[in-house]
């Protein structure tokens, strides 16, 4: 409709341009040569020579003229006459008449001829013309183009960022409709789509939630079984004096212990993907980490030196499974003593858990702390890879910070404890 509109309007402008010009055209019509009303002039000049006045000769041609002698000299010339010399005259294309007194010539009667004027006049007034077309034209077509860009690239534009933001996951923004939108239904699928797809994933979500969550009770509940095998298999181990049989249930503690660490990691790393690993930081002494280490301390395989007494900022639970992990690795990769040494420098506690085994390839160290990274020397262990994932979650959500390189005799993991202020 509007394209219709706009042809209809250009070829009024049109049609309006080419009247405008025929009307400047028929303004401007070089006049005839009225060779009667010249013949009556040349009469009244020659009855009059040298008399000639006003009176006598504008009421009869409407052209300019001018009256000169044989020298040249302008007698007299008519107001809108020009007359500068003959030779100017002839170049003008002026009709010049002889004028005569006996029978001999005393001077020129010359008509202007004005078509030249008229010409010029005549293309100043189409350019006049043709300019205001070509404006009311260009003023027409901003105005379509405005009407467009409203109508047309605007909503375009709507519809491309919108699937931009559909595209990065970003479902919670509608895509609004104007009036007299184009699109029209074309937008409103692409708004049902979005909800579709908003709908679907939050369904996806909530599956995804509703496994991890049976995962994560899942491993809180096989906790419980395993405790009371290693409490019956340490119990065991305590009664019986055959070698045999405590080699027996020794092999039943160690897989059930393995089976538990398993059970701990998979709990913690589905807990962290549900975001539920809290961490409260709160102020407590350094004294709490010689109970910690003394937690892991089974075979007294630990060294340590006296902790420096300061106030850190920690969680005691998290922190606990910060160093069981680390301290767990090294008894399972490495072999050999533990030795913690600590000290305060600048604003952290530094524990340093140090072992003496062969440590890992220095290409390895940036990926220790990856989520399922494990090392090439696993050596048939059983492991998945989490331990020290979640270490150093705990570690940066207590504001401290966690890293490990190797030593010469062997490999050290350090930690920094924020102190408190």
């Amino acid at each position: 409709m509007r394209i219709k509109f706009l042809a209809a309007t250009i070829l009024t402008i049109f049609t309006l341009g080419m009247v405008l010009s025929v009307i400047v055209i028929q303004r401007h019509n070089i006049q005839e040569v009225d060779v009667v009303a010249i013949n009556d002039l040349t009469k009244k000049i020659e009855n009059n020579w040298g008399q000639v006045t006003a009176q006598h000769v504008d009421h009869i041609v409407s052209q300019p003229f001018s009256i000169i002698d044989r020298e040249e000299n302008v007698l007299y010339r008519s107001p809108a006459s020009s007359f500068t010399s003959s030779f100017a005259s002839i170049k003008n294309r002026d009709t010049l008449i002889d004028l005569q007194q006996n029978n001999e010539v005393v001077g020129k009667l010359i008509i202007q001829n004005d078509a030249q004027s008229i010409v010029v006049r005549m293309k100043r007034d189409l350019i006049i013309a043709v300019t205001l077309i070509l404006g009311l034209l260009m003023v027409v077509i901003l105005i379509y183009l405005a009407i467009i860009n409203r109508t047309l690239v605007k909503p375009f534009q709507q519809l491309q960022h919108f699937a931009v933001n559909v595209a990065r996951g970003d479902f919670d923004r509608p895509l609004t409709m104007g009036k007299n939108n184009y699109f029209g239904a074309f937008t409103e699928s692409f708004d049902l789509l979005r909800d579709e797809l908003a709908t679907a994933r939050q369904r996806a979500y909530e599956s995804n939630r509703s496994k991890k969550e049976l995962v994560a009770t899942l491993s809180h509940d096989i906790k419980t079984p395993l405790a009371s095998i290693k409490a019956v298999t340490e119990l065991m181990l305590l009664q019986t004096n055959d070698n045999k049989v405590k080699k027996h249930v020794q092999t039943i503690f160690s897989k059930a212990d393995q089976i538990d660490l398993l059970v701990t990691d998979m709990f913690h790393a589905t807990l962290e993907e549900l975001q539920q690993l809290k961490v409260a930081v709160v102020e407590v002494s350094s004294t709490v980490l010689r109970e910690m280490i003394e937690n892991v301390n089974f075979d007294h395989n630990i060294d340590y030196d006296p902790i420096p007494p300061c106030l850190i900022l920690t969680d005691t639970t998290r922190l606990q499974q910060v160093l069981d992990n680390i301290i767990s690795n090294a008894y399972k990769y490495a072999r050999t003593k533990i030795k913690i040494e600590s000290r305060i420098h600048q604003d952290y506690l530094e524990v340093d858990i140090i072992d003496f085994g062969r440590g890992i390839s220095e290409a390895e160290l940036p990926l220790l702390f990856n989520k399922y990274y494990r090392g090439q020397n696993i050596a048939g262990q059983n492991g998945s890879g989490l331990g020290l994932y979640i270490s150093k979650y705990f570690i940066e959500k207590m504001h401290g910070q966690i890293n490990c390189y190797n030593r010469t005799d062997g490999f050290t993991v350090a930690i920094k404890i924020k102190l408190a202020t």
